[in-house]
C-alpha cells in the first residue's frame, strides 16, 4: 500500500491506534475496566516503552462483534 494513501489532509499520517485512555472515553468506562479488557485479550495491543497501543482495526471489529 502507497503510505500517500495513508494520509490525511495536512501530511498526518491515518491514526492506527488508540490508547486506553481513547478506549475509556468512547465505552464511557474507566482506565481501570479498559486495561481489564486489555488484559483479557479482547484486543490486538503493542507496548512501546510502558504505553500500550490498541489496534484501531482490532477494536474496531471486537465493538462490532458486541451485541447491544
Amino acid at each position: 500500500m502507497n503510505q500517500a494513501e495513508n494520509r490525511t489532509p495536512g501530511n498526518v499520517p491515518e491514526q492506527r491506534t488508540y490508547k486506553v485512555e481513547d478506549i475509556a472515553v468512547m465505552l464511557n468506562i474507566g482506565r481501570t475496566s479498559t486495561y481489564n479488557l486489555v488484559k483479557e485479550g479482547h484486543f490486538k495491543t503493542v507496548r512501546v516503552g510502558n504505553a500500550i497501543r490498541i489496534s484501531k482495526k482490532s477494536f474496531d471489529e471486537w465493538l462490532d462483534a458486541q451485541a447491544f
